[in-house]
């Protein structure tokens, strides 16, 4: 009798939601567990909404990182009920990488490109290092994010976002050392940010803490 190598089986799949951003779905399945047993069958849900790239732009000229500070509502509603009138909602308006969600028939690095033109203004950056391709959120989400550094001249970048989309995208450029000192006081807690600013310091020997 043949070795049954199967890994994963698929009993049942039902989509929940299916809206111009994303999608829910609700599968039934097993999978093959560490014992190579078959586990029991289990629940789990998925969303999925296409996946998205990240780019750190970085000044050499400067020694700066051209990021944006925007509003994140899941951000907000993390925070405790107490926490979300007055000054303590400042904390939904996140510090970032520019990012975007990656458009059908766009490479990745063509998406960083014109993430970088509708976020901070530059038409022009330079050649795109990739960094990594990472899940974000792997326990519920089945978004992959590609992340790059690249150099530019950020003496006219600005202010942008789609406002077709309600973006708001407040640009904030920073020197290199101040990014990283804010990493170490937990200043910047978006994880693909962190990865990115990481990945440049250890690139340009910088200590990262």
């Amino acid at each position: 009798m043949a070795e049954d190598t199967t890994l994963v089986e698929i009993e049942e799949q039902a989509e929940l939601y299916g809206g111009p951003f994303l999608r829910l779905s609700r599968t039934r399945l097993r999978f093959r567990r560490s014992d190579g047993q078959m586990s029991e069958p289990i629940v789990r849900l998925a969303v999925s909404h296409g996946d998205a790239v990240g780019v750190l732009v970085y000044d050499p000229q400067r020694d700066a990182v051209a990021l944006v500070r925007q509003f994140r509502y899941p951000a907000y509603a993390a925070l405790p009920e107490a926490e979300r009138q007055g000054p303590g909602a400042s904390a939904a308006w996140l510090l970032e990488i520019v990012a975007g969600i990656a458009e059908r028939g766009q490479s990745a690095e063509e998406t960083a490109r014109r993430e970088a033109g509708e976020e901070i203004g530059l038409g022009q950056i330079g050649a795109v290092e990739k960094i990594a391709t990472v899940f974000s959120t792997p326990g519920t989400d089945t978004e992959q994010i590609t992340l790059f550094v690249a150099e530019a001249d950020t003496s006219e970048a600005l202010d942008g976002g789609l406002a077709e989309e309600g973006e708001d995208t407040a640009l904030v450029r920073l020197p290199l050392a101040e990014a990283l000192a804010m990493v170490a006081r937990g200043q910047i807690r978006d994880a693909k940010t962190l990865i990115a600013l990481q990945h440049l310091a250890l690139r340009l020997g910088r200590p990262v803490f």
